[in-house]
């Protein structure tokens, strides 16, 4: 068994991590590029993404497209509520819930943002093969428990709006 503070690290381990460190470079690149031309946290472009795509989405709907928790979802509306840029309202087909919608200043500013990052993680993992989709869920959970992180909160990518810390 290898251990981290063996001079010869296996190969398929620095295969691994090289993969790692691709994913959260781009990612970490993507974030701030958007940041940088529309002002948005990636969290923040994604939810305002979906959105675009809708005429109102209650936190629930908002949480199963992001593929994330409602709590970090609430709390990316909330930041764009305050920016002015998404209102809430009650919905049309539920009294008692309550939607999110992008005000003008949401859609003009969603109308000419890049796509969201995790939109094209998604799109990837949607090419992929179901078995093969299944399999890296599995060893990527397998990994985290390892690590000692399996249950860890999992929030929005850069959800706290500084894409350039450590998450």
């Amino acid at each position: 068994m290898s251990h981290a503070g063996d001079s010869k690290i296996p190969e398929a381990s620095r295969e691994v991590l090289d993969a790692i460190r691709r994913i959260v470079q781009v990612l970490r690149k993507t974030a701030q590029a958007a940041e940088k031309r529309v002002g948005l946290s990636a969290a923040q472009l994604f939810v305002v993404r979906k959105l675009l795509e809708t005429d109102a989405l209650s936190v629930g709907e908002l949480a199963l497209r992001t593929a994330t928790s409602q709590s970090s979802v609430s709390e990316v509306v909330q930041r764009l509520v305050t920016a002015g840029l998404v209102t809430r309202i009650r919905s049309a087909r539920d009294a008692r819930s309550v939607e999110s919608s992008l005000t003008d200043a949401g859609r003009e500013l969603a109308a000419k943002s890049p796509e969201a990052v995790q939109d094209r993680v998604l799109e990837a993992l949607d090419r992929m093969r179901a078995s093969d989709r299944a399999q890296l869920a599995k060893l990527l959970a397998l990994l985290l428990e390892e690590i000692g992180i399996a249950h860890t909160p999992a929030k929005m990518l850069f959800e706290d709006g500084k894409p350039t810390e450590a998450e």
